[in-house]
């Protein structure tokens, strides 16, 4: 069955966005499985690849405190708890799937700015550009695509209709 991918990191998204709003408001029953299966439900079809988005959702929050202590120093001016819930989950996803490696880094990076675009505020997009591009550069990644850049000379923003 076909994947889009694009559209799991969207529901990633939502879900975390809403996962962290619960929990900072002390809502006790905010558990990330299950506000994830229930955002999937209405995209199930379209989705396909419903694993992919709960390993994303579920891997970010596991993660999440390295996470934030990972993506501070790379925007040091930007207390995360002063950027904008979106952004700051934005940066959390792209982080994560730059460390896990499943999609090439460009890929991960163009997706995270879609987001941005779509979701956050007019110069989110830019901010999270600048703040992942520095997180690819020191997880030296920059030296690994280089070694692949000779087999493909531009990275295509991910298929939506990939079988990842």
């Amino acid at each position: 069955m076909a994947s889009n991918r694009h559209l799991g990191r969207i529901i990633a998204l939502q879900s975390l966005y809403e996962y962290e709003f619960r929990a900072k408001a002390g809502d006790a029953t905010a558990e990330i499985e299950s506000i994830i299966a229930k955002n999937i439900e209405p995209y199930s079809k379209a989705l396909g690849d419903t694993e992919f988005v709960f390993n994303l959702g579920k891997g970010v929050v596991k993660n999440q405190a390295k996470l934030d202590r990972e993506l501070q120093p790379l925007a040091p001016e930007w207390p995360l708890d002063t950027i904008a819930a979106i952004d700051r989950n934005i940066l959390r996803i792209g982080l994560y799937e730059l460390e896990t490696r499943v999609v090439p880094p460009k890929v991960v990076i163009n997706e995270a700015v879609e987001l941005a675009k779509a979701f956050g505020s007019d110069s989110s997009s830019k901010f999270i550009n600048g703040v992942l591009g520095t997180a690819f550069k020191q997880l030296g990644l920059s030296n690994e695509e280089k070694e692949h850049e000779g087999t493909e000379s531009q990275v295509k923003p991910e298929s939506t209709t990939s079988n990842k």
